[in-house]
């Protein structure tokens, strides 16, 4: 692998290749993404870099980061429960690598950082911690991210602590989460995403089954009291292209 920034707590390491932090990923099968990412192969290694995000010498989560437009294709976690699970980080202090900018988010009145692998679907305060890299974030309309969006995580993360328990009795799920590219670009640097995607896996013993769902929505300033819809991932799918195939599907 190939170190990037380091720093007293946090390090970004960027991998060869997406199974080389595949842990995060459902059966450890990555997703099929037209022109990006295909069998497990990245087509376009100088633009797009697996990172295996770690904090504090631990690995936490996966991105797959575009160096062109700055921002991530997508996130995966896998969604466990420590006892002590930890708070969101009081005194957020963003971690910045080479590859983005936080003065690219200063003084923005419409968008503000928003998480691609949210800090609530994190185990402990270390993968907490984790999350507020640049590499995870994407310029978000700012309603879209406290309203619809922020109601659509709490909600999927209740469904996985009361559903998503395996053969042991563990909470196990696993989660994708990417952005769709715009046309705009905050300060002419970082890409605006026109949608924003979701979805996650689980097995569940009391339902003795595989359970799944995926939302998405447009990032768009949104009315009070918006909320998604929840769809399946054929229809996520569809949505984003024949061709896309998330990895967390089980079939």
């Amino acid at each position: 692998f190939y170190l990037l920034v380091f720093s007293a707590l946090s390090v970004v390491f960027v991998v060869r290749s997406i199974s080389d932090c595949a842990d995060f990923l459902l059966n450890q099968s990555p997703p099929q993404i037209p022109n990006i990412l295909k069998n497990g192969k990245i087509l376009d290694q100088i633009r797009y870099k697996p990172i295996c995000q770690t904090y504090r010498n631990t690995r936490t989560f996966l991105t797959l980061y575009d160096t062109e437009e700055r921002i991530p294709v997508f996130s995966a976690i896998k969604f466990v429960q420590d006892k002590k699970p930890g708070n969101r980080p009081k005194n957020r202090k963003w971690m910045i690598e080479p590859q983005a900018s936080n003065s690219d988010y200063k003084n923005s009145v419409r968008h503000n950082r928003g998480h691609v692998c949210p800090s609530a679907y994190a185990s402990n305060e270390t993968t907490k911690a984790s999350t507020f890299t640049l590499t995870n974030v994407v310029p978000q309309v700012i309603t879209f991210n406290s309203g619809s969006w922020e109601k659509m995580e709490t909600c999927t993360k209740c469904f996985m602590e009361k559903f998503c328990k395996n053969n042991n009795g563990a909470i196990e799920g696993f989660v994708v989460t990417g952005a769709k590219p715009g046309e705009s670009k905050l300060k002419d640097h970082v890409n605006i995403p026109s949608k924003m995607w979701s979805a996650f896996c689980c097995y569940s013993t009391s339902k003795k089954a595989w359970l799944a769902s995926a939302h998405w929505s447009e990032n768009v300033h949104e009315p009070k009291n918006s909320y998604m819809q929840t769809k399946t991932l054929k229809e996520l799918y569809k949505e984003l292209g024949k061709n896309y195939f998330l990895s967390i599907s089980y079939n």
